[in-house]
Formats: structure tokens, C-alpha cells, sequence
């Protein structure tokens, strides 16, 4: 009887999933429309000169950045979106941008060296000159090491760099059994991210920069990561971008190749100059910053919402193409091809490309805060002003009235491969209606569904206020091993057929999720953490 009973519940289960499956409807006659002309009369890499080329690199803060905004805002009016604006966040800080770097060695031997500043650290106020000394500081008991040695010197610091031959190309394509790993859900074991350890860690970057600026160092100069070398500097911040806080030194990344030859010239005995001339500028007459808004209006559920998104901004070594001028330009594509169509949404579609995502998804969080719910204010002072929908610890998600009339939220924001799935974010009552969506796509190779979270990227602001959020499964490429956060990040490095089979799709995804009878089924938020307990320094 138990068996009975067993197999009769499995066989209810199964023809639940099955009948919601039968009933999700498709409209393969748009579905055919969409991959027309998302093929054949793409416009997604003329975007991506007009933001990559003609803009470049787009920190948060610089005056590119601002330059970002209005050119998004006013393509997206072009092709024909409504209320295309520029919606203000913050205060932000200080903004920042480099005008010019030139670093070589002048003894023992004249040479270009390849760096690039650090973002939110000073110039050298023209050419300076200086002898080398290396230094590996990895916690303030180091300090007393170099105390009284540094003044007046380029400090070469970190540990030794280790540059390997490339065994195997950088270029990466899920294979069938990738994705077949992914698909598999796996328990989270790790343990939980602990704010107060991400606080020691910002802690001790401000007690080094101001370590650096009581020994009177001329610069401060670190290796790229990696092993790969090749070139490629991958190169973040040097200090912070809040008023106030702003690093004193001038700070560079370089080469790892460049870096490794001074470091065995110091291992030597030998004395190592270099000459550098630097030149930032701060900005400080705007602390707001901006994400670009527009809408396709709906009919009969306008009051209802399904977004899409990306963030605009990048670091500043490259133009920010694959991370994450893809994304955007993806989604200015996929909104593109609905108004070509001339497609009339049961729901408004409404596109938004944050600022500030770099920084910790500063710009999707304030939007989300402002729109739909948010977290209470968190008592540490470097919590002051800044969004706490991530931090569980700091209380319960109040919801506003506009959560309950979004249906849905898609990100892209893995670089430039094309899409292979959906990560479902633990949200089981999708998958059947994602399955159907994504039948029509499966020819293009996207295939998988996994209910694993992914992180790092602005669907986690929706997500956190009970707004199905997802970001999509790409090819990785050559994000990681090249691209992410580098000077290689650049137009060259983009996969034009990749970036239109991206475009199709999430025009697919927006336009089944805009015509639905029903919202996307949700998950529930998740509850809050208690606060974390204070860490006694060892």
C-alpha cells in the first residue's frame, strides 16, 4: 500500500510539472521574427563600436562615465523607447579618470616598462625619478620591517610573480559535460561571506596607504595577477573613491614580465631606477551618480513590469568590453529587435543599465532600494549612505508597493560568450516555464537550466527583495584568463556571433515573460541574519 501510495504522489508530481510544461504557451511565429532579425539585421557590434570606440572606458565617477549615460539614453530614445532618462543615485564620492602614464627604467638599462595607475590614487605631478626597494607587506605586523627605509624610494611590492608558459588555449567553451556539472544542484558548503572580514580587509588597505604616505614613498608600484602573463595587467583600485579617503600616493600595476625583471635586479644587490610621469584627475563637482532608464509601454498589464539589465560601468586599463559593454549592448539589442517588430508587450519592458556595479552594485541596489524594498541602515560608519540589501545581517526586506508588479528581472554580465542556460537562483517553479522558453533556442546551445545561485553581478539587488531575478549561463571565453578587469578588455576581443545569439535570446526571454498570463512565479526572501560577532584581533 505504501508503494502504491509512494508511486501515486511521484506520478501527481510528475503530471504537475508535465501539465505546466503542455500549458506554457509559445508564440513561435514571434520567436521565428526575433531570430530574423536579430540575425540579419543586427546592430549590436555598431553599438558596441559607438560605446566601446568612441566612449571607452567607463569608471564610475569619470566624466566617460557620465558620457555613458547620456549616449545610452538617447540610442535608446532613437529606437523608439519611452521615457529614456537618467535616473540619479547616491551621493557616490569622487570621481576620477587617467589622462596620461609613462613608466620606464633609467639604470641599469633604459627601458618602457608597461603600467597602468591605479584607479582613485594621485599622479606624480609630472616626472619623478627614484631608486627601487622590493617590500612584501601582508599585515600591519610587517610594518615595522620597512619602517624608516622607505622614504624617498619606488617600493616594488608583493610577493614573487609566477609567469607559465600557456599550456592550453585561453579560449573556453562549455563542453556538453560542463554543463552537465552545472545542472547538477550542489549544497552550498562554504561558509557564509562575513562582512567584518571584507571591513579588516578594506581596513588594512587604508592603514597601508597611510603607511606609505607617513615613510614619504615616491610610488608604490605591484604585479599584475596570474600566471599567464602575456601583456595582460589586470589592474582595479588603489584607494577609495569616498571623499575624504582618497589614497595620498601614486599607485601602479604592471606587467607581471616587467615587474619580475626589477624584482631580480633588487634580488641582485643591483640599484634600479625608474622614471614615471602620471597624470589623474579628481572630480568632485558631481557626487551623484546615474543608471540609464527607458521603456517599451505596455497594453492590457502595463502596470506591470518585466526588466532587463546590465551594468554600463568598467574599469579604466581597457575600454570595458566584455565586462560590461557585452551586457549592455546585449540588451540595447534584445530592446532593439522587439520595437523593429513593432512588438506590442501585455507588460511595460523596461530596460535599466547600472553605474556603480564595480563598486559593489552600488547603482542596482539604489534603484531597488528606491523602487521596491530595501534593508534598514547598518550602524558602521563605513556603512554611512550605502545601500544594505545584501547585508542580511542588517534586518528584514520591507517591500514597497511596485515588488508585487514586477514579474521578472534578466541580467547579463559574464562577458562576451553566448548563452547556454539560466542560473534559477533555488526558484523550482520556473524551470517548467524556462524549459518551454527555451526549447526554441536549443539549436543555438542553450540547453541548461540548474537551480545553482550565481553571484557578482546586479540580479542579486532583485533577487534580494523576493523579484525573481536571473542571470544567464554563458561560454566563458576568455573572461577570466584575459579580459576581466584588464587592459585587454577591448573591442577586439568581443565574439560578434555570440553577441547576437545573446540578443535574440534575452529578446525571446523579455518578450515571453511581457506576454504571460500569469508573473513569474516567486521564491521566498530571504531572512536576515543575526549580526555577526565582533572578530578580537589576534
Amino acid at each position: 500500500m505504501k508503494n502504491f501510495v509512494r508511486r501515486a504522489c511521484l506520478l501527481l508530481i510528475l503530471s504537475s510539472v508535465a501539465l505546466s510544461y503542455s500549458q506554457e504557451k509559445v508564440d513561435l511565429e514571434t520567436m521565428s521574427r526575433i531570430r530574423y532579425e536579430g540575425f540579419r539585421d543586427s546592430k549590436v557590434m555598431e553599438l558596441a563600436s559607438g560605446l566601446m570606440d568612441s566612449i571607452g572606458e567607463r569608471l564610475t565617477g569619470s566624466p566617460n562615465m557620465k558620457r555613458a549615460n547620456e549616449w545610452t539614453r538617447d540610442q535608446l530614445t532613437a529606437m523608439g523607447l519611452s521615457n529614456s532618462h537618467l535616473e540619479a543615485w547616491g551621493p557616490f564620492g569622487r570621481g576620477w579618470a587617467n589622462q596620461y602614464v609613462n613608466v620606464r627604467m633609467t639604470s641599469p638599462d633604459v627601458v618602457t616598462l608597461l603600467a597602468y595607475p591605479k584607479a582613485w590614487t594621485p599622479g606624480t605631478s609630472g616626472a619623478i625619478q627614484g631608486k627601487c626597494i622590493r617590500a612584501t607587506i601582508d599585515d600591519r605586523k610587517d610594518f615595522d620591517k620597512y619602517k624608516g627605509k622607505l622614504a624617498g624610494m619606488i617600493v616594488i611590492l608583493g610577493s614573487d610573480a609566477e609567469v607559465k608558459p600557456i599550456a592550453e588555449a585561453p579560449y573556453k567553451r562549455l563542453t556538453d559535460d560542463d554543463l552537465a556539472k552545472l545542472a547538477d544542484y550542489q549544497i552550498p558548503d562554504r561558509p557564509p561571506f562575513r562582512f567584518a572580514d571584507f571591513l579588516k580587509r578594506q581596513q588594512f588597505t587604508k592603514d597601508l596607504n597611510q603607511f606609505f604616505a607617513d615613510e614619504k614613498v615616491l610610488a608604490v608600484i605591484d604585479h599584475s595577477r596570474g600566471t599567464s602573463g602575456g601583456g595582460t595587467v589586470f589592474v582595479q583600485s588603489g584607494g577609495s573613491y569616498k571623499s575624504g579617503e582618497t589614497a595620498t600616493i601614486p599607485q601602479l600595476t604592471m606587467a607581471s614580465e616587467h615587474w619580475t625583471r626589477i624584482a631580480r635586479l633588487l634580488q641582485q644587490k643591483k640599484d634600479v631606477s625608474l622614471e614615471l610621469n602620471v597624470a589623474n584627475n579628481f572630480y568632485d563637482d558631481d557626487p551623484m551618480q546615474y543608471d540609464t532608464i527607458a521603456e517599451i509601454p505596455g497594453g492590457d498589464k502595463k502596470d506591470e513590469i518585466v526588466m532587463l539589465g546590465a551594468h554600463l560601468d568598467s574599469w579604466h586599463a581597457g575600454t570595458g568590453a566584455t565586462d560590461n559593454g557585452a551586457g549592455t549592448i546585449v540588451m540595447m539589442e534584445a530592446v532593439r529587435i522587439l520595437k523593429a517588430l513593432d512588438i506590442r508587450p501585455r507588460r511595460t519592458i523596461r530596460i535599466g543599465l547600472w553605474s556603480g556595479e564595480e563598486q559593489g552594485l552600488l547603482g542596482s541596489q539604489n534603484y531597488v532600494e528606491h523602487h521596491f524594498g530595501s534593508r534598514p541602515p547598518m550602524d558602521d560608519p563605513s556603512m554611512k549612505g550605502m545601500p544594505t540589501l545584501l547585508r542580511r545581517e542588517a534586518g528584514d526586506v520591507t517591500v514597497k508597493p511596485e515588488q508585487a508588479k514586477i514579474s521578472a528581472y534578466f541580467n547579463v554580465d559574464n562577458g562576451t560568450g553566448k548563452i547556454r542556460g539560466v542560473h534559477l537562483q533555488e526558484n523550482e517553479a520556473v524551470a517548467p516555464v524556462f524549459e518551454a522558453w527555451m526549447k526554441p533556442f536549443k539549436d543555438l546551445g542553450m540547453t541548461t537550466l540548474t537551480m545553482r545561485n550565481t553571484g557578482g553581478t546586479d540580479h542579486l539587488s532583485f533577487d534580494a527583495v523576493g523579484i525573481p531575478g536571473f542571470q544567464f549561463i554563458q561560454d566563458p571565453i576568455e573572461y577570466e584568463t584575459r579580459t576581466h578587469h584588464s587592459n585587454m578588455d577591448v573591442y577586439d576581443r568581443l565574439q560578434p556571433e555570440d553577441l547576437k545569439q545573446a540578443a535574440v535570446i534575452v529578446a525571446a526571454f523579455v518578450y515571453d515573460a511581457a506576454m504571460r498570463d500569469q508573473m513569474l512565479p516567486r521564491k521566498p526572501i530571504e531572512k536576515s541574519l543575526p549580526k555577526e560577532p565582533e572578530k578580537k584581533e589576534d
